[in-house]
């Protein structure tokens, strides 16, 4: 119960009070024996338990980099009277100090804190330390209430557009057998198996085979957005160009899922986030990379060459990438309708390889302009 303050307070008052005392001292034993007074009265006076009841809002509870997120503690006393309470919420490796104002028996006040923002990640906040402390901080009392709760700082983002597709796609949807089965359009018939749907099935063929047949429908094609994004440390010798980086990737991927268009995320450790245009896209893209960190991965070359083509390719690299990374990227053009390279912060410019767009941008708003100017190039 007694804090370092008072430890230290107590050791030293017992020696002044035993140093006075054997040397004969009056003056040194009295500034010990009010010493050990002051701590007694701080154990005094947190002995009594403090009766609260205490429930924790996060609001919101997903944020955007930098973004205001606030934590809300409702607090009711249940007891007597309370002073000197004061909470003590964990948020990350820190924590963060808040005062309770004095509360009545049957009292209720409503606090609110900000939470940290900063760095983008899960950020663990929680438990609540609820600390009763004397007015001279000799003693106190600790007692936690709820469990731990996570906030999703998530990357930030500026508005990109869908980049126009360089072909046109199949109005009626795919051709291929590996397309994804769907209720949207007819592609061919097969045998009835247990399990399919009698509106599926398509009587006059099945009159002519002498078999159950059905339609096999798929969802209709839709160009797709894949984004490559660079994790290994060797490329990103300071972190915050990395977080531009993760910002940058997840502007791209919400600019084509707010569109409703399929969206993939990789890394070189392997797939982050694969969607296939609906309504919730969004969402899930930007919290699979809310957890995207520095990691040693297959090189970006690598990580383009195993990528499926088909749509747009934006690859999201260091400011280190040259002709190398640029010319493993370019290898792979003929697969993909479109492809872009992003560098973030590039120390020397570059130029880019036949059919491939480059952009170097600083920060998200230059990404912004460039995109823009992009949009408007076929």
């Amino acid at each position: 119960m007694l804090t370092p303050l008072g430890r230290g307070t107590a050791a030293g008052s017992a020696l002044l009070y035993a140093a006075g005392w054997a040397l004969g001292y009056p003056e040194p034993a009295i500034f010990g024996v009010a010493g050990l007074a002051a701590v007694a009265g701080a154990v005094l006076w947190t002995l009594p338990q403090v009766r609260l009841d205490v429930r924790r809002e996060m609001a919101p509870a997903k944020v955007e980099r930098g973004e205001p997120a606030v934590g809300v503690l409702h607090v009711t006393n249940r007891g007597r009277g309370a002073r000197g309470v004061r909470a003590r919420d964990a948020a990350g490796p820190g924590s963060i100090e808040v005062d309770i104002p004095r509360l009545r028996a049957g009292g209720t006040r409503t606090v609110t804190y900000r939470l940290p923002t900063g760095r983008r990640g899960e950020l663990p906040v929680g438990p609540l330390r609820l600390e009763r402390a004397d007015p001279l901080r000799l003693a106190r009392r600790t007692r936690e209430y709820g469990a731990p709760e996570v906030l999703l700082v998530r990357p930030r983002t500026v508005p990109l557009a869908l980049l126009p597709s360089g072909r046109a796609h199949h109005l009626e949807g795919p051709t291929s057998d590996r397309s994804p089965a769907g209720t949207a359009t007819f592609h061919a018939l097969r045998e009835y198996v247990v399990g399919d749907e009698m509106r599926h099935i398509h009587w006059k063929s099945s009159a002519r085979t002498g078999t159950l047949m059905v339609r096999r429908l798929v969802d209709a094609s839709l160009p797709t957005t894949t984004v490559v994004l660079e994790t290994r440390p060797g490329a990103w010798p300071q972190p915050d160009d990395f977080e531009l980086a993760v910002d940058a990737a997840a502007s791209v991927a919400a600019g084509a899922a707010s569109a409703h268009f399929p969206v993939r995320v990789l890394t070189g450790k392997g797939p982050v986030a694969e969607t296939r245009g609906g309504p919730d896209d969004l969402e899930t893209l930007l919290d699979r990379l809310t957890s995207v960190e520095v990691r040693e991965g297959e090189r970006l070359t690598s990580a383009v060459r195993r990528v499926r083509g088909g749509g747009s390719l934006v690859v999201v690299a260091g400011g280190a990438a040259g002709a190398a990374e640029l010319g493993g990227v370019a290898a792979v053009r003929s697969r993909f309708d479109r492809v872009v390279v992003l560098r973030v912060r590039p120390a020397e410019p570059a130029s880019a390889p036949p059919g491939v767009q480059l952009v170097d941008f600083a920060d998200l708003e230059g990404l912004a302009d460039a995109w823009r100017r992009l949009g408007r190039v076929r």
